[in-house]
């Protein structure tokens, strides 16, 4: 990486599950565990219910699909504060889909953002989709996973 910055992010897991015998069988143990960095609030983990986590907490998938909206979301207000396009709400109902076999096990196929953004009255509503394709190129979550990451933008006037 020639001239660029590099990032790095430290992150401590720590399994919580014990429920005093270990993992003497694949029932004996809880999936449950923390995500903890510094100076921020720990993150309460499991696996998705369907691999006996809890449903309570967040699984990793959950955790992927935020990341990838969130991401493109910061993104997103970054590019319409800098085009002039004020954006007075923002909600993404993400969804991510993964399929598994016994060989591989599982893996993302896709994920789907469908932002609904409200921006100001006189604001750019043509420019504002647009921003859309300049957010996910600079994504960086989106620039480091192996599928497809699709958005379906919609873009009204707020009432002021």
């Amino acid at each position: 990486m020639s001239g660029g910055r590099t990032h790095r992010y430290p992150v401590t897991v720590v399994w919580t599950g014990d429920r005093g015998v270990g993992t003497a069988s694949y029932r004996a143990y809880d999936r449950d565990h923390e995500i903890r960095i510094a100076g921020k609030p720990a993150i309460a983990g499991s696996s998705d219910p369907a691999y006996r986590g809890d449903a309570a907490r967040h699984n990793p998938e959950d955790l992927l699909v935020a990341s990838l909206s969130s991401c493109h979301m910061l993104w997103y207000l970054h590019l319409c504060a800098e085009a002039g396009v004020v954006v007075r709400a923002y909600t993404d109902e993400a969804e991510g889909t993964m399929v598994e076999d016994a060989v591989r096990g599982g893996w993302f196929t896709r994920v789907t953002l469908r932002p609904r953004v409200a921006i100001a009255a006189g604001s750019d509503t043509a420019r504002a989709l647009s921003l859309h394709a300049e957010a996910h190129a600079k994504c960086f979550v989106a620039n480091s996973v192996n599928f497809p990451v699709d958005h379906e933008a919609i873009v009204v006037a707020a009432a002021d």
